[in-house]
Formats: structure tokens, C-alpha cells, sequence
């Protein structure tokens, strides 16, 4: 086998980032958008030693989960990997990426349940950044997703994910943007002034905030202007931000951010409580999916509890703590973040909570100098999962539980094997669909300590 041959295959099995595996002469090959059961003809991009690459060129016999994706620009823009395979068998396929992780990585025999389908599979994304560039002849804003495996922009006119608003004011800074003299990023020359547009879409109010990336250190004046004639274009805008980024980086959102016309968040609500949203604040994409976690997490420990006092560590703005404070004693907030922090004391006190303890503080160094014991642990780390040192400080102050939430299946089995050789045993992995047609998948675990 070698690069460019061209070959027929069967599609076998499913990989955890979502591409069709086959084997020829033994050797296995990852190949883009092909689904189990496919007969596609294929292209090698790429040969390495214990595995090749290859891209479809034609589906010959199609899997019967196979289905034309809604969305026309799928194949070419590669945010929705899993678009042409019918929803339900999504499902069944991140089923097992995750037991493919727990058996490898972790060694877990846990059976693993069906993955919660996500309550919406269109117009859930309630978060969207594009990137922006600009054409050199037209001088023409272009503002979508970048190519698999790429920073070639594909320029996004339409988006069946995200709710139709964030076309509208996407497609107005474009046509717009001329008219005030600002001029896309240029990602080599590291010029330009707009360098990414994000929006944060509200469930519950079906208002929106406005973030224009600079490539500054600070406003000006037609920047604002623009700004300004945004805001006044659309009733559905609370607030339009600056995030100040001048550096050359990879990296969306600088810490600086300011107001510049309306509010500085939107609201969303989860189960009962009312959470405020800015542009830096880290807060799920996907609304009503989110709510089915928080909602399985609140389940478990009023079921398993009488008035708990819990610890909510990686807590973020807390929203783990303020969806369970009133069925736990006592909650326990920690999380390093300041900006994070501060807005959660606002949230509590929106929503008339006073049995939160707010620790702005790292994870690690919390679980160290801490003495006291919880009845239940909740980690909700960023994809990187936990340090052994976190997982061994985590044990010492539980009573009995940890509740597992990630939405990283590799981290999360390789945290687990750590766990289960101190002796714990994972009771549950349930799966969740946060990002319908994509590979990833979230999962709550609840091991006992």
C-alpha cells in the first residue's frame, strides 16, 4: 500500500475521532467520511508504519445508516463529522467509542449505557466563533469554519447548528464591515482588524451577545461605530463586546474584553436557576443537553442523600453547585478562575442561594490544604482530565463518591484505571450527546471511593 493508490474497501469499525476503519492486507486504514458497513473507493492520503490515512472518492454499496446530510456544505466544511449517518446510529457509534477507551485504556468492564440523545440534533449550538479573513482582490469579509486539517476558511452563509440569528448577524458584519473601513484578519501578515466574531445565543431569553475579536490593544473609533449601527440593527442583540487579541495566536479569547453598547451577558436558564453569560465565561453549547446532566447529577445525589454537604471542583461559574444546593446542606465551590468566581457569586445571589462557599482557587492546591470530608465529590475537569495528584487529594476528602463528569472518553478511562488501582470501583458511565454529528460525547461516572 502506498500513497495515492487507489482502492476499494468495507468499512469494519469506528474510530474515536470519527472516521470509518478498514484493513488492507491487515494494515489498518482511518478513512474520512465513511460509515460501518460502507463499500467506498478510496484515495491513501498518507502511509505511516502501523496505519494508513485515506479520503473517500465514491461510495460504491452505502451502509443502510447512511442518509443525505441536511446541512450542503458538510463535506467541506468538517465541523459536523457525523452528519451523513442517521441520528440514532450516531448514538450507538459513540456508544462505543467510549467503550472502546474504558476497555483499552482503562480496563473498565462497567457496562456503559445508552448515550441521552441531545433534545434538539439542529439549531442546538448556542455558542458560534468564526474565524474571519478577507479576500485580497474584492476585499471581500469572509467569516465560517476552518477545513479539516486546515486553516483554509470555508465562508458560512448558512449554519442548520446554530440558531438562524447567528446567520443574520454574521452575514450583516460582512456586508457591513466595508462600510467602516474594518478589514479581516490576514492570519500570515498578522494585519487586519476583525479577527473572529462570537456570538453566546440564550435558550431562555432568545437574546444574544456579540463579541468582535480585534486584532488590538484597545478600541477605535470606527470599531465602535460599527459596533453601535450592529446593536441598533438588531432587537435580538443585548450587548456588543471587544475582546482585545493582538498577538499571534491560536488562541480565540485574550482575558481583556469590554462593553461597548447594551449588556455584558445574556441570561440562560438550567432546570429552575438562572445563570448570567459573558464573553469569557465557560458554559456548555449546548443548553438542553446540559440541562440533562446537571439534571442526572441532581437525580443521583437526592436519591442517594440526606442533605449531603458536596465539594464541585473545575466549578466554573458553579453550575453544578447552584443546580444541586437545594437538595445538599452545605455545597462547595472551587475553581481558579477569577472572572469565573466573581460571576458566580452574582448568579447565587440572583437566584437567593446561601449555601454556596466560593473558592477561587486552583483544584489542586484546594484538595491539599483542605481538611474537611464530602459526601460527594463532583470533578468536572477540562478535556486534559485530572492529575494523579488531584485524583489521590480527591480521595482522601471523600466520603464515599465521586461523580465523574467529562468530555474527554481516553482522559476519562485512563483517570478511572488510576482510581480502580486505589481500589475504587466505577459503578456507572452514562453517556451524553452534547454535540450531535460530531465524534465527541460527554460521560458522568459515579465511583465509589
Amino acid at each position: 500500500m502506498h500513497e495515492n493508490d487507489i482502492l476499494n474497501v468495507k468499512i469494519e469499525k469506528f474510530s474515536n475521532l470519527g472516521t470509518g476503519i478498514a484493513k488492507v492486507d491487515g494494515q489498518v486504514v482511518f478513512v474520512e467520511n465513511s460509515c460501518p458497513e460502507d463499500e467506498v473507493k478510496i484515495k491513501i492520503t498518507k502511509v505511516n508504519k502501523n496505519y494508513a490515512t485515506a479520503k473517500t472518492l465514491e461510495v460504491i454499496a452505502p451502509s443502510k445508516h447512511r442518509i443525505e446530510p441536511f446541512c450542503p456544505m458538510q463535506k467541506i466544511c468538517g465541523a459536523c463529522q457525523l452528519q451523513f449517518i442517521d441520528y440514532d446510529y450516531q448514538l450507538k457509534l459513540k456508544k462505543q467509542i467510549v467503550e472502546d477507551a474504558m476497555r483499552t485504556i482503562g480496563h473498565i468492564d462497567t457496562p456503559i449505557n445508552d448515550p441521552i440523545p441531545s433534545p434538539k440534533i439542529k439549531a442546538y449550538r448556542c455558542k458560534v466563533q468564526y474565524p474571519v479573513a478577507q479576500t485580497k482582490v474584492s476585499e471581500r469579509i469572509l467569516a465560517g469554519y476552518y477545513k479539516p486539517q486546515s486553516h483554509e476558511l470555508v465562508n458560512i452563509k448558512y449554519c442548520p447548528i446554530q440558531p438562524q440569528i447567528c446567520d443574520k448577524i454574521i452575514n450583516f458584519i460582512r456586508n457591513n464591515a466595508k462600510n467602516f473601513n474594518i478589514t479581516g484578519y490576514n492570519e500570515k501578515k498578522h494585519s487586519g482588524d476583525l479577527k473572529h466574531i462570537v456570538i453566546r445565543v440564550s435558550e431562555y431569553t432568545e437574546k444574544c451577545l456579540l463579541t468582535l475579536v480585534l486584532n488590538s490593544k484597545k478600541s477605535f473609533k470606527n470599531a465602535k461605530d460599527f459596533a453601535t449601527y450592529i446593536f441598533e440593527s438588531f432587537d435580538e442583540i443585548s450587548g456588543v463586546c471587544f475582546n482585545y487579541n493582538d498577538k499571534k495566536t491560536n488562541v480565540i479569547l485574550s482575558s481583556k474584553t469590554e462593553l461597548i453598547c447594551g449588556k455584558d451577558f445574556v441570561e440562560e436558564k438550567i432546570i429552575d436557576k438562572v445563570f448570567k453569560i459573558g464573553t469569557n465565561t465557560f458554559f456548555q453549547v449546548n443548553p438542553k443537553s446540559a440541562e440533562n446532566i446537571f439534571k442526572y447529577v441532581k437525580e443521583y445525589i437526592q436519591n442517594n442523600y440526606k442533605s449531603p454537604i458536596v465539594l464541585d471542583a473545575y466549578a466554573g461559574v458553579s453550575s453544578f453547585g447552584i443546580c444541586i444546593s437545594d437538595v445538599c446542606q452545605k455545597v462547595v465551590s472551587v475553581e481558579e478562575n477569577e472572572y469565573s468566581t466573581n460571576l458566580a457569586k452574582e448568579i447565587i445571589k440572583i437566584n437567593s442561594i446561601n449555601n454556596i462557599e466560593i473558592n477561587n482557587m486552583d483544584a489542586g492546591k484546594f484538595f491539599q490544604k483542605e481538611t474537611r470530608k464530602f459526601d460527594a465529590i463532583i470533578l468536572d475537569p477540562p478535556r486534559k482530565g485530572c492529575s494523579k495528584e488531584s485524583l489521590d487529594n480527591a480521595l482522601k476528602l471523600s466520603k464515599g463518591k465521586i461523580i465523574y463528569v467529562s468530555c474527554n472518553p481516553a482522559t476519562l478511562a485512563r483517570d478511572l484505571k488510576y482510581l480502580t488501582e486505589q481500589g475504587c470501583i466505577v459503578e456507572s458511565i452514562q453517556p451524553f450527546d452534547m454535540f450531535c454529528h460530531t465524534f465527541h460525547i460527554e460521560n458522568v461516572a459515579i465511583i465509589s471511593t
